[in-house]
C-alpha cells in the first residue's frame, strides 16, 4: 500500500516562503497522479496542484497559481510544493495525496481520485 508522509510545514509570514515534502513508499509502477490538498479549520479540504509523475504535467488552483510550485524528485520518490509569496489565506493542514489514474484526469479538482493520503503538514501564515 502507498504510504505517504509530508514535513516542512511551520510558521512564516505573509510573503514568505516553505518548501513541503512528501515522500512516498509502498507503491508499484510508476504512474501515479500526486497532489497537494489544504484544509483550515472549518472549511472543506480543498485541491492545491497536482502532477502527474509521468510526464510532469500540473495543474494548479487558480488561487496558487504564480505562486505555488508542484515538482517531482522520481530518484528520491519525493513530491514537493514550493511556496512563495504566501499569505494568511494560505494557512491550513497541507496533504499529499497520489493515485493511479489516466495522465487526463490528474487535476486537483478530482479529490475522490485520490486514494491515498498523507497525515498532513500544518501551514500557518501571519499577517
Amino acid at each position: 500500500q502507498v504510504q505517504l508522509v509530508e514535513s516542512g510545514g511551520g510558521s512564516v509570514q505573509a510573503g514568505g516562503s516553505l518548501r513541503l515534502s512528501c515522500a512516498a513508499s509502498g507503491y508499484t509502477g510508476s504512474a501515479y497522479c500526486m497532489g497537494w490538498f489544504r484544509q483550515y479549520p472549518g472549511k472543506e479540504r480543498e485541491g492545491v496542484a497536482t502532477i502527474y509523475t509521468i510526464g510532469g504535467s500540473t495543474d494548479y488552483a487558480d488561487s496558487v497559481k504564480g505562486r505555488f510550485t508542484i515538482s517531482q524528485d522520481n530518484a528520491k520518490n519525493t513530491l514537493y510544493l514550493q511556496m512563495n509569496s504566501l499569505k494568511p489565506e494560505d494557512t491550513g493542514m497541507y496533504y499529499c495525496a497520489a493515485g493511479k489514474v489516466l495522465s487526463g484526469y490528474c487535476t486537483y479538482r478530482l479529490q475522490a481520485r485520490f486514494p491515498y493520503w498523507g497525515q498532513g503538514t500544518q501551514v500557518t501564515v501571519s499577517s
